[in-house]
């Protein structure tokens, strides 16, 4: 993730980040957030480093006046935002390459569907809880709209924040033709909204997806709300928007044979984010994912370090016991490991043979299904101690560090 800076659509200069996948990027997507959000809300980060997975470069930015851009706020409106994603869509083709997917969230998702023809380079645009109006934003500030029309303005608690809205975002986002330009969109198109969501109702969802022309398709976010707070349902967008764009707007796949640029295999690359102090982006060969720690101390956008140790355990305890079952053809259906890591008094522990001092304790609980004797039982709990990673925890392990700048 590389931290970058561009001018908007005002002359300020946009904060951005620029998630980028191993090797070449298969195609330039733009992420717009949603309205009053920022560039790291949980939505618009999850989903941007869940889709590097997918081969997608993907550019987030604060709109002018939010987050860490600069400007000021109560002179945007939703015109504006749309000029701030074409003025990314400009850097990304000066910089690297011109997107060819926009991902709106929100009052984003209008904002993308908007920004959309201006942008020759984009074939496919997907929206997540997006309004089929834009001017629907503006219930959020209903009990001041009748200072802000007779004064000018009024100060309006979003989100548990104060923001100053001025008559002239009323009045542009009024003046929208957002359903003309649904119609005539003419780009593949995704609508991504959760049946429960309470802050922009599904039946946007339905007044765009009716509106558009065919190639589009409408994805169901069941249970998720409309912020996508819990991480399951941002990583469930972001794998439904990078199987469905492969199909519309990138490149296709490296062959086997061809240079890619990843981690060499047995190699694991863990580099430090901007996302909060602990954050950390881990790439394993093709593979990538987040570390963190939990609140309050992280922001529990990925497991933790431990969690991590006691996967690789657990995974490890598996397949050995998979592996053993298949060869012996024992008739083993599933195993379920469960791992938990624990500090303990070594005098608490009668197998051990450090009798002094706390000991990290390791307590493991498998659960087997299948049509199995106990002779079965035994001989699978025998090979489970059996794991390499096992044998690695419990055996003497050395570490060499180096150190580069």
């Amino acid at each position: 993730m590389t931290r970058i800076e561009f001018p908007g659509s005002t002359g300020e200069a946009l904060a951005a980040r620029l998630e980028m996948p191993q090797g070449e990027p298969r195609g330039y997507a733009v992420f717009a957030h949603c309205f009053t959000c920022s560039k790291d809300s949980k939505a618009a980060s999850r989903i941007s480093r869940a889709l590097t997975g997918g081969g997608i470069a993907v550019l987030r930015f604060d709109f002018t006046g939010l987050g860490d851009s600069d400007g000021d706020f109560s002179n945007t409106n939703f015109s504006s935002n749309v000029d701030d994603l074409v003025a990314a869509a400009e850097y990304l083709q000066s910089a690297h390459r011109a997107p060819s997917l926009l991902i709106g969230h929100s009052l984003g998702g209008a904002a993308v569907i908007a920004a959309a023809e201006r942008m020759p380079s984009v074939r496919a645009v997907a929206t997540i809880g997006a309004p089929s109006d834009p001017s629907h934003v503006t219930a959020l500030f209903d009990a001041a709209r009748e200072s802000i029309t007779t004064e000018g303005e009024a100060d309006v608690q979003l989100a548990g924040r104060t923001f100053r809205i001025r008559r002239q975002l009323l009045d542009d986002l009024a003046a929208q033709p957002q359903h003309d330009r649904i119609a005539g969109l003419d780009r593949a198109l995704l609508v991504l909204h959760s049946p429960l969501d309470e802050i922009v109702g599904v039946d946007n969802a339905r007044e765009i997806f009716e509106a558009a022309r065919h190639p589009k398709s409408f994805v169901a976010l069941d249970g998720a709300d409309h912020l996508l707070t819990a991480a399951g349902d941002s990583t469930f967008a972001a794998s439904i928007i990078a199987a469905w764009v492969a199909r519309y707007a990138l490149d296709a796949r490296p062959q086997p044979n061809e240079a890619t640029a990843v981690a060499r295999p047995g190699s694991v690359t863990v580099t430090s984010t901007a996302e909060g102090p602990f954050t950390q982006s881990v790439v394993a060969g093709q593979h990538r994912w987040t570390a963190d720690e939990p609140a309050p101390i992280g922001n529990d956008l990925g497991p933790s370090p431990y969690d991590l140790l006691l996967a690789g355990l657990g995974a490890c305890t598996s397949m050995t016991m998979r592996m053993y079952a298949d060869r012996k053809s024992i008739p083993l259906d599933e195993v379920t490991v469960t791992l938990r890591h624990e500090r303990l008094h070594a005098q608490d522990c009668s197998e051990c043979e450090t009798r002094t001092g706390m000991l990290d304790h390791v307590v493991r609980e498998i659960t087997m299904a299948g049509d199995l004797s106990e002779e079965q039982v035994e001989s699978l709990r025998v090979i489970a101690d059996k794991c390499p990673v096992h044998r690695t925890l419990a055996g003497a392990v050395h570490v060499t560090t180096s150190v580069s700048s």
